[in-house]
């Protein structure tokens, strides 16, 4: 709906809708899940099976929390200062009355892992080596249970200490370390055709450079391979009051207990059913969106890219789609498919949406941080029937070139769109929210950069791009938030190319989305 007239249109796209259980509705999700529940709530309980690895003190922390979610979590008083009516925060009623589902916290499957290990491992001189000795810490202990156990696990839990994330990331110092002498050194080599540079290292050729350093992206990739879904947890999120500073504060300052509750229970609910616990009400029909990523190979002197997509459909849950390594980057910041690999990775979607619906989409929708190019969007084309209408549509974050306010100096109406042409606008995608009376973000929130770049047949009203966009702010199954600042298909993308950029990780051509979060 227009709200004023100006030198240039001012439009609000009203908050989608989501569906919960028995087809109710409701724009937040925590009210949802209250007061009705999942949208496929089955009839009968579901009982999880939930494996957790950490040490003795980890896994203690987290069967504390299972037992908390079993029950009811009151958000904090508000301290001096702050507002009573705090309408962002929700008590969390237990994840059986939230969500419908059920575990025994006694039947927990729980390893310990060795912290000596696991510190041994991380002082390992090669960064490279010791995030992988780190990760394998963790992966044996799955490994064994396959093994030895016929009990299927649902969803692992990894519960890590902060050395993890001090010293298992790229360029991660580790000063004031004794480090340890690893196994990486004994099989390098030296070349001996470089003699103007004296005794060089020849790495090229060295497996363990496949993959960045990094606990996270290792660790899920990982698991992807083992086909387990997996939620990573800091200690410290678990028993904050546990790891105090010399002032006797909290080491890391975080969420309220309720609000960490319904983020758990969420990832839970979404790593271990076949549908997600809302989706879009007001979604339209026949409908798929493509979220592109390109991610430069490590290790790799040639520059290689690798490329995947993530599609998403009006049910909210995606697939992730593996395309073709290649020299896909073609300057600074742009990335282009050369025609084979532009057909057969969108061909893949294709053939997952029609085994799914019967028939191919009447809209199928990229978003992507860059353009296309000529060549690039032809070879999309030739892939999508002629009754699929193709958009390509470049998401632009902004930081600060733009500011809209509200009556003088509040933020801005989340939903507001500044509409330069029939192509283009300024887009809120967070500001101040009327059902909240809040505005959620540390400073003036600023708009995306919307442009609806190609189309296969006629131009999408503007508005319908804006509305679809909105929408796909609100399907985060990773947290149980109002809303996302940009659309899922954006969001993640990066999360889901560092995994598959990992050389680990070749071989994974198709899989579910909530492995990858």
């Amino acid at each position: 709906m227009k709200l004023t007239e100006t030198s240039l249109p001012v439009l609000h796209i009203p908050e989608p809708p989501l569906e919960f259980s028995y087809g109710q509705q409701s724009p937040y999700p925590k009210d949802g899940l209250f007061l009705y529940g999942p949208h496929l709530k089955p009839q009968k309980t579901p009982q999880l099976s939930i494996g957790v690895i950490g040490s003795a003190q980890g896994v203690a922390h987290f069967k504390d929390w299972a037992k908390k979610l079993k029950g009811r979590i009151d958000v904090p008083p508000p301290k001096r200062g702050e507002k009573k009516n705090r309408l962002h925060l929700t008590n969390f009623p237990g994840i059986e009355e939230a969500f419908g589902l059920s575990f025994d916290p006694d039947k927990i499957v729980s390893y310990a892992i060795d912290p000596k290990e696991l510190d041994e491992a991380t002082r390992t001189i090669n960064l490279h080596e010791a995030v992988r000795k780190a990760v394998e810490v963790y992966v044996t202990k799955v490994k064994q249970h396959d093994k030895n156990e016929e009990h299927k696990i649902d969803v692992w839990f990894l519960i890590l200490p902060e050395l993890v994330f001090e010293r298992c990331k790229p360029k991660a110092k580790r000063t004031g370390l004794s480090l340890v002498k690893g196994d990486f050194g004994k099989k390098q080599k030296e070349r001996t055709d470089l003699p103007l540079l004296g005794p060089v290292i020849d790495q090229t050729s060295e497996e363990i450079f496949d993959d960045i350093p990094d606990f996270h992206r290792q660790a899920k990739t990982a698991f992807l391979k083992l086909n387990y879904t997996s939620q990573l947890v800091r200690e410290t999120t678990l028993a904050p009051d546990a790891f105090l500073n010399k002032a006797g504060y909290p080491t890391r300052r975080l969420q309220d207990a309720a609000t960490v509750g319904w983020n758990l229970a969420t990832g839970l609910y979404y790593k271990t059913q076949a549908e997600p616990p809302w989706k879009l009400a007001s979604a339209r029909p026949g409908v798929a969106y493509i979220g592109f990523v390109y991610k430069l190979l490590p290790n790799d002197p040639n520059e290689f890219v690798c490329c995947a997509a993530q599609m998403f459909l009006a049910e909210g849950d995606g697939v992730v789609f593996r395309g073709a390594n290649g020299p896909w980057k073609t300057g600074k910041n742009e990335f282009h498919l050369k025609p084979t690999a532009a057909k057969q990775l969108i061909g893949q979607v294709l053939e997952t949406y029609l085994a799914k619906h019967g028939g191919p989409p009447k809209e199928l929708f990229i978003h992507g941080r860059t353009t296309f190019n000529d060549e690039e969007w032809d070879a999309f084309k030739s892939a999508v029937p002629k009754e699929t209408t193709l958009v390509g549509v470049r998401i632009k974050s902004t930081y600060g070139e733009t500011k809209l306010f509200r009556n003088g100096d509040y933020p801005v109406l989340r939903g507001t769109a500044i509409i330069l042409d029939s192509q283009n606008a300024y887009f809120w995608t967070t500001g101040y929210l009327p059902q909240l009376d809040t505005y959620i973000g540390p400073e003036t929130p600023n708009p995306l950069f919307i442009s609806v770049l190609r189309t296969s047949n006629e131009m999408p009203p503007l508005e319908n791009v804006l509305t679809d966009i909105m929408g796909l702010t609100k399907i985060n199954y990773n947290a149980c938030n109002f809303n996302d600042g940009l659309p899922v298909t954006v969001r993640f993308a990066d999360k889901v190319g560092d995994v598959l950029s990992m050389g680990s990780a070749k071989g994974s051509a198709k899989q579910p989305f909530k492995f990858y979060v």
